[in-house]
């Protein structure tokens, strides 16, 4: 799912992606903002923000929202650096963000209720969810191929609708991609509104402690691809066992 990249990568990869990255991103989405009052998955609404407070002289606020666009970019730059450093062809390359991403989330979990609804307390906290998103949004970009994203909607629906339409007036040879393109943007929107939703749901239940959840996700995805890279290689080691002692009988 993670470990898998260029023509090894197949859509079955893809929609476990989609399925388990786009539900943390829909959690923290909405823990974040019922938490911290702040959209912690994307930057466009934060432009417009920015924009707003430089216009009415608010150079304080403009200076933090400025810093939480910078984070999302920092969080992006982390995870190319740490691909590029250890190769994207290796096969933990993606162990160092996802653990980085847990240990953001972890201080939201332990900590958020020490949010005190100050400019400096919102600036602590949704910045590190931002750069989180950021890293999340660069990771699955890079291993999908640019094919998945899964912390934002807008370039989902807008992908769909193309998709949608081309599928109309498409010959019957190249509908089978567009219905495996239509499938993978379903997944992602789905399961980004199924993860906001529990978020919301769980964060009134249990408010910080809700961020739990997506942890146990992104672990359960280290753990999933970790234990396939070792039944693999029992797999193999057996097989080759078999084979060695085949030939030395005959």
């Amino acid at each position: 799912m993670l470990r898998h990249l260029g023509a090894k990568r197949t859509a079955e990869h893809n929609l476990k992606l989609a399925t388990l990255l786009g539900l943390t991103a829909g959690f923290v989405n909405a823990e974040g903002f019922l938490g911290f009052a702040v959209l912690t998955t994307n930057v466009t609404g934060h432009a417009a923000l920015l924009a707003e407070r430089i216009a009415f002289e608010d150079w304080k606020t403009a200076a933090v929202i400025a810093l939480w666009m910078f984070l999302f970019l920092a969080g992006a730059f982390f995870t190319s650096i740490v691909l590029s450093f250890t190769g994207k062809n290796e096969r933990f390359s993606y162990f160092i963000p996802v653990i980085a991403e847990v240990l953001i989330l972890l201080v939201s979990a332990l900590y958020g209720h020490h949010y005190n609804g100050t400019l400096a307390s919102k600036e602590f906290f949704a910045g590190s969810l931002l750069f989180a998103m950021g890293l999340q949004n660069a990771l699955v970009s890079m291993v999908s191929g640019s094919v998945v994203r899964t912390t934002h909607l807008t370039g989902t629906f807008t992908d769909l609708g193309i998709d949608l339409a081309q599928i109309l007036r498409s010959d019957k040879a190249d509908r089978p991609n567009l219905k495996s393109k239509i499938k993978l943007r379903m997944y992602i929107i789905f399961f980004f509104l199924a993860g906001a939703v529990a978020g919301a749901y769980l964060f009134h239940r249990f408010q910080f402690p809700s961020f739990f959840v997506p942890i146990a996700i992104l672990l359960f995805a280290l753990v999933y691809d970790l234990l396939r890279i070792k039944v693999k290689r029992y797999y193999r080691t057996g097989v080759n066992a078999v084979k060695r002692t085949i030939r030395h009988q005959y």
